[in-house]
């Protein structure tokens, strides 16, 4: 029972990937919302960032930090 769980989760890992990285042959990736253009100075100016990353993406961060800290130390404590 072992193998096929491990068979079958390899197999939905590797199909995922595959799906999730290049799409299906064919697909063509949708123009952006808008009409594109317009907003930005190109490549010169300041322009709109291309993928802007808010505030809370930081906190995430901090608090994922934080966690493995935690948990490395109360393992670190169990073992010793």
């Amino acid at each position: 029972m072992k193998i096929i769980n491990k068979t079958l989760f390899f197999f939905l890992l590797f199909i995922g990937t595959f799906c999730k990285a290049g799409g299906l042959p064919g697909d063509v990736p949708s123009p952006p919302p808008g009409g594109g253009g317009g907003g930005g100075g190109g490549g010169v100016g300041p322009g709109a960032p291309a993928s802007p990353i808010d505030m809370y993406v930081y906190a995430l961060a901090l608090i994922g930090f934080l966690l493995i800290v935690y948990f490395a130390r109360k393992q670190s404590k169990s073992i010793a």
